[in-house]
Parts: C-alpha cells; sequence; structure tokens
C-alpha cells in the first residue's frame, strides 16, 4: 500500500534543554523511513521569520511575556499552515522537536497561564497523536548543553528549566508517554520506537 494512503501522524518530542529531543528525532525518522512511511521533522520555533525573531531572544534578552506568547503563536500558525497540515494532509508522519506544550511551560514559568495557553493553541494546531516527553533533571540538562560546547542561553536558566519541568509533568494529556532521559540513548529510542510502532 503507498504511503499517501494512510492518515497522517503528528508525533511531539518535548523536554527540557539538553534532553535529547534532536537525537530522537533522527533516529525516529529513521525507524518510520525503515517501515515505508515518509517522515517531515521539524521543530519550533521554526526557521521562518517569527522563529528568528524568537531565537534571537535567547541571546539579546527575552522579550515581555504577552509580547512573547504573540511571537510564538504567529510562529506556529504559519508552520502549521506551510508544513505540518500539508504533511498530515499527505499521510506523512510529522515529528515535531517541540509544539505548544513547551510554549506552555516556558511561558507558564514566566507566570502565563499552561492550561489556557495549550487551549489557545489547540483552536487552530492540530493535536498530536503522541507526545514523547523526556525528562530530566535541569542540572544534568545543563551539563549536557556545555558538554556539547554550547553556551546556556536566556531559556536554560537553572531555576527557569525547573519551572519548565514542573510543569511539563503536570500537564495531563492521554498523548503523553513520559520517558526517563537519563537511560541510555538507546533504551529511550526502543521505549519511544514502542509507542511509535502502536500508530504505524
Amino acid at each position: 500500500m503507498h504511503a499517501t494512503s494512510h492518515r497522517g501522524r503528528l508525533v511531539v518530542v518535548e523536554g527540557i534543554d539538553g534532553a535529547g529531543k534532536s537525537s530522537l528525532i533522527r533516529h525516529l525518522a529513521g525507524f518510520c523511513e525503515r517501515r515505508g512511511r515518509k517522515a517531515v521533522c521539524s521543530r519550533e520555533p521554526t526557521a521562518g521569520p517569527w522563529g528568528r525573531k524568537i531565537r534571537a531572544t535567547a541571546t539579546s534578552g527575552r522579550l515581555p511575556l504577552e509580547e512573547e506568547l504573540a511571537l510564538f503563536i504567529e510562529d506556529r500558525r504559519e508552520h502549521v499552515a506551510q508544513t505540518i497540515a500539508p504533511a498530515l494532509a499527505r499521510g506523512e508522519f510529522v515529528l515535531l522537536d517541540r509544539y505548544y506544550f513547551s510554549n506552555a511551560a516556558y511561558q507558564g514559568a514566566r507566570g502565563a497561564d499552561p492550561n489556557a495557553v495549550v487551549a489557545g493553541n489547540r483552536e487552530f494546531a492540530p493535536a498530536p497523536d503522541l507526545v514523547l516527553l523526556l525528562d530530566l533533571d535541569p542540572g544534568t540538562g545543563r551539563g549536557r548543553i556545555t558538554g556539547r560546547g554550547d553556551v546556556p542561553d536566556a531559556f536554560e536558566d537553572l531555576q527557569n528549566l525547573a519551572r519548565v519541568r514542573q510543569i511539563l509533568l503536570s500537564l495531563r494529556d492521554p498523548t503523553f508517554l513520559v520517558l526517563d532521559a537519563t537511560l541510555p540513548a538507546g533504551r529511550v529510542a526502543a521505549l519511544a520506537e514502542k509507542a511509535l510502532e502502536t500508530l504505524l
């Protein structure tokens, strides 16, 4: 059966910085391809104009909360329209490095209502079929960031990451699967594959 005859699936990988999201996305893309399903990999914030503005604030200084939230919404609206919705319509798997749950957690850590952020995004953004939450202690995450030669940015303050982690773990969604990101990468990948297999 041709891949486009299948219904598309949206899989999101969430977690604090340094949890291993990008590596897992790459692994899952190969897993999908080996099973004959085309996978589109993307991330948020995107590389589009709104996403670039958000990324710039990581080094230049974060914007006021409402302005930051508005930028994320504009970036996601464009992302849904240009990438996510078309790929799902083609019957493809969409693998996202962050989605509106990160939005709820990172802006929630600054005082926004996480549940209200999620509800607002669900008015226009497709709901995921599976969310893989890579749970990691913020200190370990920061260690991984510096260990790869990167300098922690404005979003990666330890106290902020602790609040972000707490919010992510508090979000109640039936699509969530929490994975221990301190496990060996191969073990994490195997657990993620098992969850993804149910969608294939």
